[in-house]
């Protein structure tokens, strides 16, 4: 499993032992601690997980108010805990993160993998519908790039 995706695992699983446990940011420290002791001993970008948990403590009532517009439907304290989670780092990283480290289809790709490996049956298409729905809101960042880059080919091919 690629380092980054297993630190994504570590945030996820802390996230879900905050959330399951009352949020007490006081514990998170804690969580990630035991996380990484009991799933990824020797992780090498441990620095990564404790960003992205750092990040996403910060930005949390941004990134639930986010959820709130995108999957009207559900409230987000009765969207599944899993899923919450997986959202508030799939979004976290699409909207806060390093773009060149870590493009939105790779930040939203990596989201349904966690949904899909820790949720129930449909985290990953629920997954899926929230975080397509907030990337074609903020504009599809990083789609111009691609049609530049198509263009840059096309006319060089002449």
């Amino acid at each position: 499993m690629a380092s980054r995706h297993l630190a994504r695992s570590v945030a996820l699983q802390a996230l879900y032992a905050w959330d399951f446990n009352g949020k007490e940011d006081s514990q998170m420290s804690d969580f990630l601690e035991k996380t990484y002791a009991e799933f990824a001993p020797g992780l090498e970008d441990e620095g990564f997980a404790q960003d992205l948990v750092k990040g996403i403590l910060k930005k949390r009532e941004k990134l639930d108010s986010i959820i709130a517009r995108a999957a009207p439907e559900w409230p987000v304290e009765q969207v599944a805990m899993v899923d919450r989670n997986v959202l508030r780092i799939g979004i976290f990283e699409l909207l806060f993160g390093d773009r060149e480290a870590v493009p939105p289809k790779v930040a939203i790709n990596e989201a349904i993998e966690l949904a899909k490996n820790f949720g129930g049956e449909s985290s990953g298409r629920f997954v899926n519908g929230v975080l397509g729905t907030i990337y074609r809101e903020i504009g599809e960042p990083g789609k111009e790039h691609v049609k530049e880059k198509k263009e840059e080919e096309q006319t060089e091919d002449k």
